[in-house]
């Protein structure tokens, strides 16, 4: 088995970088590399269930025909040239199903790549299956009535979050050496904090979503992006080169200069801390990392604040993204459910600010009250501006606590997590994805712990949520190397 630099094996665990370069260097080959992955998904996946649509045959002849190209072929030096690689679901792969976990759309095959997938097999990669998602992409847990329920590798008795969460799952068991997913909810930081593996959720635009969508969803959605998951931070910044710049229909009139990171050593970074707040409580088990997480990179010299916060109230922030979240997410319900919902809100009490309450208020917004709602985002984004001024990056939770036990039954909001000994509502958890969900903010997950022992957490993977500014992806994506190379990077799970 091929190794990298340091000695340690490349597969099943390795980054995309250092397979590639394994191939590279004739210490592999592409099919090698490809059947090693198929192998571990037929030995693994069925307690996991992560890689549900499987595209072995066609990969492998694919595959062959890489490793049939002479030595000195340009295609050699692709960043990603023969690299087995998998998919969210949700994108269009041509031949393949795309249903976002709807009995309905199982005849839904793709006709052509989607955009991702398209500069990611111009990269060289080898795309040999699709990975699980809860039904249309909106929960934090990964099952549905087409592929059924996906596991976290960590503990199959619990979840490994949403809705990217087979991508997530993938990765940990050593599936798929990268994986390609999305956020409008925390859909690629929550996975990769549940199943211990770096994720980014991209500056809103940044990567375009062409392919990304069910039959007749023309309209670009507000606030959701597209964007991958790794077992390196390193692998996040490379998929990111790859697959970031203008959609099919702005090619001919723009192109993307990502301005670079900030700084190159941790010691540089001016560091904003959060740890929890009183809209959403954190588990202990979560803020406990983060608490020594920020000592330690004191302790290298970085300036750290736990007080610094962007000038704005982060319970309004709350509420703002909700509205505006089930907005976006609502336009599709039908004429006879808006009704009711319409007569609901008619009922609810004005200091009603549930999760079930805001729903139905952001389903019949009136465009007058979503205008005025977008205005107030943009006064709480001129905040983070200044904010960032003073602080390169914030850290934050990504959820309220590690991955939770499968519950499937009763509506999201229903569904109790275990918050220091006490039941929070699943949904509080947006809290964390909104804040820079709601404002177009690149958001880096990177792993830092596993939950201490004696909770009720114990050894479950902790990650930090790395939030920067508005098209400072670099920064926060070299932040989270950084991490990975002097404090922590991807740990395997015990079973994997």
């Amino acid at each position: 088995m091929s190794t990298s630099n340091g000695g340690t094996p490349v597969l099943p665990h390795g980054s995309a970088r250092d397979v590639a370069a394994a191939i590279r260097a004739g210490e592999l080959g592409c099919v090698e590399a490809l059947e090693a992955s198929i192998a571990r998904v037929r030995q693994h996946d069925e307690r996991i269930n992560a890689v549900v649509v499987r595209d072995f045959d066609r990969a492998l002849e694919a595959a062959r025909r890489l490793d049939r190209l002479p030595a000195d072929h340009p295609d050699r030096a692709l960043p990603l040239f023969g690299v087995p690689i998998t998919v969210k679901e949700s994108f269009d792969v041509a031949g393949l199903p795309t249903t976002f976990g709807f009995p309905a759309m199982r005849g839904n095959i793709a006709a052509s790549d989607s955009l991702v997938v398209q500069r990611l097999r111009e990269a060289g990669a080898v795309v040999f299956g699709k990975t699980n998602v809860p039904v249309s992409l909106a929960d934090w847990q990964s099952f549905n009535p087409v592929y059924g329920t996906t596991c976290n590798p960590w503990d199959t008795s619990r979840v490994p979050g949403g809705s990217s969460g087979g991508s997530a799952a993938a990765l940990a068991a050593g599936f798929s050496a990268l994986e390609y997913g999305s956020d409008i909810g925390a859909s690629i930081r929550n996975p990769a904090h549940y199943c211990g593996v770096f994720g980014h959720k991209p500056t809103f635009g940044l990567v375009p979503r062409d392919g990304h969508a069910l039959p007749g969803q023309i309209v670009p959605k507000d606030i959701a992006v597209v964007g991958p998951l790794a077992r390196s931070a390193g692998d996040l910044a490379l998929a990111l080169h790859l697959t970031a710049g203008p959609s099919a229909s702005d090619a001919a009139a723009w192109s993307l200069r990502l301005p670079p990171a900030v700084h190159g050593k941790l010691s540089q970074f001016r560091v904003a801390i959060v740890t929890s707040d009183p809209t959403a409580e954190v588990d202990e088990s979560v803020q406990a990392p983060l608490r020594e997480l920020g000592e330690f990179l004191a302790k290298q010299g970085a300036r750290v604040s736990f007080d610094a916060r962007p000038d704005f109230d982060f319970e309004e922030a709350h509420r703002l993204y909700v509205l505006m979240l089930r907005a976006e997410t609502g336009w599709s319900i039908d004429d006879a459910t808006f009704g009711k919902q319409l007569a609901r809100v008619g009922e609810l009490a004005d200091d009603d600010h549930g999760y079930e309450a805001m729903m139905l208020r952001a389903h019949t917004l009136r465009h007058r009250e979503w205008a005025w709602l977008n205005h107030r985002r943009y006064e709480m984004l001129g905040a983070w501006e200044r904010f960032f001024r003073d602080w390169d990056v914030l850290l934050c939770p990504t959820a309220a606590t590690p991955a939770f036990p499968h519950m499937q039954e009763g509506e999201r909001w229903e569904r109790m997590i275990d918050v220091n000994g006490r039941g929070q509502p699943t949904t509080t958890q947006l809290f964390w994805a909104g804040l820079s969900c709601t404002f177009f903010l690149p958001g880096t997950v990177a792993p830092i712990a596993q939950a201490p022992q004696g909770s009720g957490y114990a050894g479950l993977p902790v990650g930090v949520q790395i939030v920067g500014p508005r098209l400072a992806d670099l920064t926060t994506i070299r932040f989270a190397e950084l991490l990975e190379r002097e404090y922590r990077g991807f740990v395997p799970p015990p079973d994997a």
